[in-house]
């Protein structure tokens, strides 16, 4: 993994020390949950976001906002895994679980970090294509050299990377900050919605499960708590209680910013698509029909935040893929052998000539299989004195954290089910 700089490095020790204070202070610790927060605004997430607001307007805004609670919970759960231990996920699974159990989650990660690349790069590549009117197999060349070419900047340290993707998820955030200016939101009906739980059918149900489904993703989880396992050189408990609790504050801050960016594509696609158009399901579909609806710019920053989510995502889920290979084989492997492993299968997929929406979907579907493995394994660490010692967590947050696992399970194993055509009596109607 990178490193912090000298300078970096002094100014976090007296900060711990009680030296300094103050936001700037803050800030030196700021980073990780940046980084993580973009696997929440994936392009996975434009085909939900886009389905439930056309769909349904305002109504399943409380499930993204639900989500988005879940997965505070896990990111903030790995973060303080890596800070108390000094190791990532994937290396405590290889040190305290039996050797085929190693190998059998492995092998599930490597599958994910594939699937989530596919996603990431499609999304990319389609915003490329729509935008400069390209062939979508050009569009996976661009994606791919610019990926790589930031990721070069690893090898300068954490801050460059850091200051990168928070610049791309700047640039998400503040396209759709100026999408729900240029949409005439119905800004009372978003409250409602948000606070209001409400299915109004089955439909709205698979669509909700495709939401929460697929927002603790599997890469993120491992991504965490590496990224913290040895930021600040902490000395005693105390400095790390109070690395914990800026940690705790960045993850607040950083996966609130990628809930907002969620529920303003939600209300975006309500506002626009709702009342005429609520059939739009596809991230093209929805390109095409901004135009005339609310104008180019509006059309213009709709793929400008969709190239950037997919350069950032593509960025972060090869850093993940490096973790989970590095930790669970306790080898490092060259970034562009990295990038080659995961990105072949997306282009593989582009070049058969599947639907991108397709595959989209497929791979969420890949991302709810593998998802119990990090979830499962990381309640069973941070619930061990042995392993997080003082800081293990309190029964009320296991309880939290084990009915979260339930509730995203249990929806996971809904959307694998209808997509494998299981008869689901309550999804009937």
């Amino acid at each position: 993994m990178p490193s912090l700089t000298d300078r970096t490095k002094q100014g976090i020790a007296s900060v711990l020390a009680g030296d300094r204070g103050g936001w700037r202070a803050r800030l030196l610790f700021a980073g990780p949950a940046i980084i993580a927060s973009v696997a929440y605004m994936d392009p996975g997430n434009y085909a939900t976001n886009i389905q439930a607001g056309a769909g349904y307007g305002y109504t399943l805004l409380w499930v993204v906002l639900l989500a988005n609670l879940i997965a505070m919970l896990f990111q903030a759960l790995s973060a303080r895994l890596g800070i108390v231990t000094g190791k990532n996920l994937a290396e405590l699974s290889r040190d305290n679980f039996p050797r085929p159990v190693v190998w059998i989650m492995w092998a599930i990660s490597e599958v994910a970090a594939m699937a989530t690349d596919l996603a990431e790069f499609l999304g990319g590549a389609i915003g490329l294509a729509l935008l400069f009117d390209l062939p979508l197999m050009v569009g996976m060349i661009i994606t791919a050299i610019v990926t790589y070419a930031i990721l070069i900047f690893e090898g300068r340290g954490f801050r460059p990377m850091e200051l990168i993707i928070g610049a791309l998820v700047a640039v998400i955030g503040l396209c759709y900050l100026a999408e729900i200016i240029i949409a005439p939101i119905d800004w009372s009906g978003a409250a409602m919605g948000m606070i209001t739980p409400e299915l109004p059918d089955a439909a709205a149900l698979t669509i909700a499960v495709g939401i929460i489904g697929a927002t603790v993703m599997p890469h993120a989880i491992y991504l965490h708590s590496g990224l913290t396992q040895s930021r600040a050189n902490v000395r005693n408990a105390a400095e790390r209680r109070r690395v914990l609790k800026f940690s705790n504050t960045e993850v607040v801050v950083a996966l609130a910013v990628a809930g907002m960016v969620n529920m303003a594509m939600v209300m975006m696609a309500a506002s626009a698509f709702h009342l005429g158009h609520s059939d739009v399901a596809e991230i093209e579909t929805a390109y095409h029909t901004l135009t005339p609806l609310l104008g180019a710019a509006a059309a213009g920053m709709f793929l400008a935040s969709l190239i950037a989510s997919g350069i950032s995502s593509s960025v972060v889920g090869t850093m993940a893929g490096q973790m989970i290979m590095q930790g669970f084989l306790h080898f490092r492997v060259p970034i562009w052998i990295r990038r080659l492993v995961t990105m072949v299968p997306a282009f593989a997929v582009v070049a058969a000539g599947v639907n991108a929406t397709d595959a989209l979907v497929m791979s969420q579907v890949v991302l709810s299989i593998a998802l119990p493995v990090p979830m499962i394994a990381l309640i069973i660490f941070v619930s061990r004195r042995e392993i997080m010692g003082e800081f293990v967590i309190h029964p009320g947050l296991r309880i939290l954290a084990g009915v979260g696992a339930v509730a995203v399970l249990g929806l996971n194993f809904v959307l694998l089910a209808e997509f494998f055509g299981l008869s689901m009596p309550f999804l009937a109607g």
